[in-house]
């Protein structure tokens, strides 16, 4: 059948399954939107107020559902506006399709009015672009950008599609969607990994966001169970084993539980499962398991020996590649002594409250977490984030929405309205900095224009937290532009942009205004003020090895213990 390329390009979004995309109309565009509007009974369209807090909402609808989340932006500064969220979403494999429009083919290369070369400027932060030059190739390119960006390791894919092209008229034939295939690929040679699984004496289980995308998070349970082994996540793979296990001991690397590091420098072998070996969770390359052989299991061949040089290794999908080892293991396998051990540690320095006392963070998330335990949680990036991880006991995936490997301030409320648009009935919070809250606050306005009871909370301390934390650890307390002087009230601010404002000023409002904000269904900004010298702890110094964290520092001083 005949139609413009604009209605082949939402025809092929249909077929794709996609319910929702995410956007903000251009110039370049305006075909599509005007396709949009044809089909809006079967597409869902969510104007955000910037591009960037669209291309964070597909990426939050994505991460929450395994679905590909979909965000359409003009050219020029619309497409460029698209860049962070998109390597935000590349760092941290989340499959998401951006589709950008350009000026017409011919006008290409001309420096014409909000021309860019997004397919250069996105080729270091896509898993592959596209820019469609020739009507014909526009459907096969849009089946394949999804194939792409879900197949193997996910991550985004951009396809430029110059005005045009939207416009032309063009032969469509509709497709189904081929399921995953079953290729009858052999599984790798599993031998060594066995050896050393049998071999151990003190295995500790090192998982990532992997056990999240490949849906493992069963299998590692039983993994963990048939090695007796304690497990540890990364920020990425919380909500991928339950916090309550006692096998849990919390996070790993520079914000990481003693028991973690414990694990890690006495361990004889550590075991990588779908984690990228992050700087974060190295902190020092040359101590990291020096006592342990490492092996390492992920989906992509090149985090093997990327970032630390590993004895043995495995490529593949992470649950499949468990489940064969499940089969192939022997029946009973006890490390006793090890496992007492590992939980005396934990016993002595707990991974779910603070260590020096219990805190207004602390007070907070697990306040909440009693309130609303299935709760959707998205993040800025800095101290919340982390004490969001440490105190907030994740028991599902896909419930712990946050930036780990771009560490983009501004992901969290775009990220939320995302999850809320997938998730209507479920609560879903977005844990922020003062200095995060002021990067997207224009975000607001979504939620409120279209009713996404999403709660803002923000952790309020009048500074850029880690940054402030560094400079009083490491900096002498020269607070060089760390201290926020914001004059801004922040429940006019609420109501201005049509939310329910809250503030907790002591301990005693805590649960009165959580119990009501999550109650309200509307959405809400929570003003949470706590102490500028409320820090993140256990915490590791640049360089140092992860068995040396700092585990507690007098507020506002510089006098450190290990």
């Amino acid at each position: 059948m005949k139609m413009t390329g604009a209605q082949v390009v939402v025809n092929c979004l249909i077929e794709q399954g996609v319910d929702t995309v995410f956007g903000f109309p251009g110039g370049a565009v305006l075909n599509i939107y005007d396709a949009l509007y044809e089909y809006q009974s079967r597409i869902r369209h969510i104007l955000t107020c910037h591009e960037q807090g669209a291309a964070h909402a597909a990426d939050g609808y994505a991460r929450s559902t395994g679905r590909t989340g979909v965000v359409i932006a003009t050219s020029g500064p619309g497409a460029t506006n698209l860049v962070t969220g998109i390597a935000t979403a590349y760092m941290d494999s989340v499959p998401m399709v951006a589709i950008t429009g350009n000026v017409n083919v011919g006008l290409l290369g001309r420096d014409s009015f909000q021309e860019v070369d997004i397919t250069g400027i996105t080729a270091p932060v896509t898993k592959h672009n596209f820019i469609v030059k020739h009507a014909e190739e526009l459907a096969p390119t849009l089946r394949r950008a999804f194939a792409i960006a879900n197949s193997d390791r996910p991550g985004p894919v951009l396809i430029d599609i110059p005005k045009d092209i939207t416009a032309a008229q063009i032969d469509y034939t509709p497709e189904t969607p081929k399921p995953d295939v079953e290729t009858n690929t052999p599984l790798p040679d599993l031998g060594e990994a066995l050896d050393l699984l049998t071999q151990s004496q003190r295995p500790f289980i090192f998982a990532g966001g992997g056990a999240v995308a490949s849906g493992a998070c069963d299998t590692l349970a039983a993994f963990a169970e048939k090695i007796d082994a304690p497990v540890a996540l990364s920020l990425m793979g919380l909500g991928s084993f339950l916090p309550e296990s006692p096998r849990f001991t919390g996070m790993l690397g520079m914000h990481g539980s003693k028991a973690s590091s414990y694990a890690v420098e006495n361990c004889d072998l550590f075991i990588a499962l779908g984690t990228r070996f992050s700087d974060r969770v190295l902190c020092h390359t040359d101590s990291f398991a020096k006592n342990a052989k490492i092996l390492q299991i992920d989906i992509d061949p090149a985090e093997i020996n990327k970032n630390i040089p590993v004895f043995a290794s495995v490529a593949g999908d992470l649950g499949t590649i468990l489940t064969a080892l499940l089969r192939q293991l022997p029946d009973r396998i006890s490390h006793t002594e090890w496992m007492k051990n590992v939980q005396a540690i934990k016993a002595n320095y707990p991974i779910d409250r603070p260590l020096d006392g219990d805190t207004m963070p602390y007070a907070v998330l697990s306040t909440l977490h009693d309130l609303a335990p299935d709760a959707i949680v998205t993040t800025e990036v800095g101290q919340h984030q982390m004490w969001a991880g440490q105190y907030f006991h994740f028991t599902r995936p896909r419930h712990f929405l946050t930036s780990g490997g771009l560490g983009t301030m501004g992901f969290g409320l775009g990220a939320a309205i995302g999850a809320q648009v997938a998730h209507p009935g479920e609560h879903v919070i977005n844990v922020a900095g003062d200095g995060s809250f002021f990067m997207n606050l224009n975000e607001l306005a979504t939620a409120v224009t279209y009713d996404l009871p999403v709660i803002e909370l923000i952790m309020n301390n009048g500074v850029l937290g880690m940054v402030h934390q560094w400079q009083q650890f490491f900096y002498k307390e020269h607070y060089s532009h760390s201290v926020l002087d914001r004059q801004t009230d922040l429940s006019a601010l609420a109501r201005a942009f049509g939310a329910l404002p809250f503030t907790i000023a002591r301990p005693a409002d805590i649960r009165p205004v959580l119990s009501e904000s999550l109650q309200s269904g509307r959405p809400c900004v929570i003003n949470c003020l706590i102490d500028p010298g409320e820090n993140v702890l256990p915490m590791v110094p640049a360089g140092k090895p992860v068995g040396d964290p700092i585990l507690s520092l007098e507020k506002g001083g510089g006098n450190e213990t290990h």
